[in-house]
């Protein structure tokens, strides 16, 4: 189980979150997924962009550099939306929407992640 602190705000940002790190697991993504609770989240690394083809629910998304600092957000981004490609980007973040908003989750904002 992975978690994910923005220590920039102090706050939570996932609580039970899974590494999606190989070519399988980061093409595969949330495909398939049919509601993310709050609290849940996945992290594709690498990677600097996102779509979001084959998905049935929206999603926040966070774009983070090697140091860990936020570098770009997408809010509600929609089933079959593609994203932006975030050069400076290490890692995303997918989580529910409103999860940005509830964070508190700014551009430059420090992150930790935690594995339990």
């Amino acid at each position: 189980m992975m978690r994910v602190r923005n220590q920039s705000r102090e706050t939570d940002i996932v609580e039970r979150g899974r590494m999606a790190h190989n070519r399988w697991t980061r093409l595969r993504g949330l495909i398939g997924v049919r509601g993310l609770p709050q609290g849940d989240g996945l992290v594709i690394d690498p990677c600097r962009g996102v779509h979001c083809m084959f998905m049935s629910i929206p999603i926040d998304v966070l774009y983070v550099d090697k140091q860990h600092k936020v570098v770009a957000l997408d809010r509600a981004m929609k089933p079959w939306a593609i994203g932006k490609i975030y050069r400076k980007s290490q890692y995303v973040i997918e989580t529910p929407v409103g999860t940005i908003d509830r964070s508190r989750t700014q551009i430059g904002d420090q992150l930790a992640l935690a594995v339990d």
